[in-house]
């Protein structure tokens, strides 16, 4: 894959850009985003350039951390604080997520998401009102391992990070997930299979593939 470096502001512009004339497949109205990363890439940072930039733009949009539908820690916390297989496959609500985010978003569907469920640091309900993102609105869910689920995404985007820049950047008491980044690279290989691909080794210079690259 050949990059091409980019500051954060282009970026957001660009992104918000190929939103605008983004069609979901499904035959919806409201395309569906992925800002995949690990926690140490804050793939939020950019959903949140994103949506400003689509503000400006006159474009309605939401941004959803994945991490507002993580299971109870009665659930997530089963096997241990820090079980790695539970992290990779058993933390995240998806069924949660189907339900209040991607289900109103197929055609026909109200456009009423939830933005959150559960915070795991109260481990208690959010109670969070549902927002109505209007026809033509983009839905940017962030957070790690979202290509691991199926969802229905129309774009999606990962913040990609060497194993190198993944340990440093990850604070001691979280190195333990780890293991599970590296799994997803090999199961699923983000890099490969996402739409845009950013490369944040160094967050202050980051690269990516440009759409008009081969």
């Amino acid at each position: 894959m050949r990059v091409q470096a980019i500051t954060w502001e282009r970026l957001g512009d660009a992104l918000a850009e190929r939103l605008l004339d983004l069609t979901p497949a499904d035959g919806g109205t409201r395309p569906r985003v992925a800002f995949d990363g690990a926690p140490a890439a804050r793939p939020g940072e950019l959903a949140a350039r994103v949506a400003e930039a689509l503000r400006v733009r006159g474009r309605a949009s939401l941004a959803v951390a994945a991490d507002g539908f993580l299971r109870p820690a009665s659930l997530r916390l089963e096997y241990g604080h820090q079980d790695t297989e539970a992290y990779y496959s058993g933390w995240l609500d998806t069924g949660a997520l189907w339900r209040e985010v991607f289900g109103p978003l197929e055609p026909g569907g109200s456009g009423r998401i939830l933005p959150d469920l559960w915070d795991p640091v109260t481990d208690r309900a959010t109670r969070s009102d549902y927002v109505e993102l209007p026809p033509g609105g983009a839905l940017l869910l962030h957070g790690p391992l979202l290509l691991n689920h199926w969802f229905p995404f129309d774009l999606t985007v990962h913040i990609s990070l060497s194993p190198g820049a993944l340990r440093r950047r990850t604070p001691d008491t979280e190195q333990w997930t780890l293991p599970a980044f590296a799994r997803y690279d090999d199961e699923t290989g983000p890099a490969a299979a996402a739409d845009v691909v950013i490369r944040a080794d160094d967050p202050r210079h980051p690269a990516w593939n440009a759409p008009d690259q081969p």
